[in-house]
């Protein structure tokens, strides 16, 4: 189902290449919080997020969170360490939050890209908002309980899936071990 597959697969988000994406036209980058940009138990995003963070914001693209967490206190720090706009209590795979955060930014949905970790929240939320989506591998084992239950599935879904990845390591086809 092609609502449930990704533009790329990417294995994590300092893995993307920021500057083909800026020469392909991409102006600006929605990213997913929890597991895409902070690991799940974790308080701070690593170093390498901020640093490939900073490297966007040179080339020019507009970043923005865009987070299903409820708890609004920890997207606005994560927004403000990493230098981001925000929008949180997104409820995706709804794609209201992605059209709010484009408006927000003034950028149309085709210059946008939306980074996260899961296929049936992040996936299928940029899908249906119309913008090119990227799928990262988790960065963290620690999810709440229902999101455990669709990595079950998403390794279905996933089966085969080959994650690109950074420069100082290989690509492995076949490997969804997402959790």
């Amino acid at each position: 189902m092609a609502i449930l597959k990704a533009w790329r697969y990417v294995s994590s988000v300092p893995a993307i290449d920021v500057d083909e994406l800026a020469h392909m036209g991409v102006r600006a980058i929605l990213l997913d919080r929890d597991n895409t940009c902070v690991p799940r138990d974790a308080e701070h995003a690593p170093q390498a997020v901020l640093d490939w963070l900073d490297h966007a914001r040179e080339l020019g693209l507009e970043l923005c969170l865009v987070s299903n967490n409820f708890h609004s206190t920890q997207v606005a720090q994560s927004a403000r360490e990493l230098g981001v706009q925000k929008v949180d209590h997104a409820m995706k795979p709804a794609p209201f939050a992605i059209w709010a955060a484009l408006k927000r930014l003034g950028i149309p949905r085709e210059a946008a890209v939306l980074v996260g970790d899961q296929v049936f929240t992040d996936v299928m939320a940029g899908n249906l908002a119309g913008v090119r989506t990227i799928l990262v591998r988790p960065q963290s084992r620690t999810d709440l309980f229902y999101t455990q239950a669709f990595r079950v599935v998403e390794n279905i879904v996933l089966s085969g899936v080959t994650f690109e990845q950074d420069d100082d390591s290989t690509s492995e086809k076949g490997d969804t071990t997402r959790s």
